[in-house]
């Protein structure tokens, strides 16, 4: 049976994190790869290193290394955690990292109305030492609202990967879970 690729879709304060961790619990022999986390190590140990502007290709670089290492040195289901919005980003990391033959690939997109996520920011606890180019999760949430508006920036489709579900509220989340453990079982999902 191949691995799972999990890749989750949606803006901050979704849920991606919180799935994330929930679902590396239930599914055996996974690993939940999360950009926030190496942002975090870059600019608690590596602030210095940080580009002033344009792409993060340090943060890219270090995700880039351990997505190599997880792929090539064990066989763990691999749960992506960041925003992968962008469906370009998505089909490059799907054919490139992560091909059909050798992943079964699933997209968990978080379709949460931007009431809910303008509520959830307000009231964040999150730490905001993941940030470079923002001081607050409200800019975040704003910029990809923004983004919202772009061609680039589009909802996962059906045949996008193997398998697509939508989580439109918590009540979602375990329903979900619980579908990926038995594609990983080697069951069928349903829901």
């Amino acid at each position: 049976m191949k691995r799972l690729l999990i890749m989750k879709v949606g803006k901050t304060h979704s849920g991606k994190s919180t799935f994330a961790q929930a679902l590396e619990e239930k599914l055996e022999n996974s690993i939940v790869m999360d950009q926030d986390n190496h942002a975090a190590f870059i600019n608690t140990y590596y602030e210095k290193l940080q580009p002033k502007q344009g792409p993060n290709m340090l943060k890219y670089g270090v995700s880039k290394y351990i997505a190599e290492y997880a792929i090539t040195q064990t066989n763990l289901h691999i749960i992506i955690c960041n925003s992968n919005r962008n469906r370009k980003d998505r089909e490059y990391l799907l054919k490139e990292f992560y091909p059909k033959e050798k992943f079964t690939q699933v997209i968990v997109h978080f379709d949460i109305p931007d009431d809910v996520l303008e509520e959830r920011v307000s009231h964040s606890q999150r730490s905001t030492n993941i940030f470079r180019s923002a001081s607050n999760f409200e800019q975040v949430l704003s910029r990809q609202q923004a983004d919202s508006l772009t061609e680039e920036v589009v909802d996962p489709v059906e045949g996008e990967a193997d398998h697509l579900f939508v989580i439109k509220k918590n009540e979602d989340v375990q329903g979900v879970i619980q579908s990926i453990v038995r594609l990983a079982q080697g069951g069928r999902e349903y829901l």
